[in-house]
């Protein structure tokens, strides 16, 4: 993609780094999509890895509400 280093497409890709909101903007015009698409599937990305790495440890600590 012009104007990123090619490390540094590699590194998103391979899951070493995040999008940030100016990566996002240029791949959507270099992709013909939005910004938010890509933060979009950073947001999920990283909700998924959290869920991954502490949601046994989560579930353990925090319970439903009980109204």
């Amino acid at each position: 993609m012009p104007g990123r280093p090619a490390r540094r497409i590699n590194e998103i890709v391979h899951g070493k780094r995040a999008i940030s909101a100016d990566t996002a903007i240029r791949l959507a015009c270099y992709f013909g999509t939005s910004p938010q698409f890509w933060m979009n599937l950073q947001g999920r990305y990283d909700l998924d890895v959290a869920e991954d790495r502490h949601a046994d440890r989560i579930k353990k600590e925090v319970h439903p509400y009980a109204a």
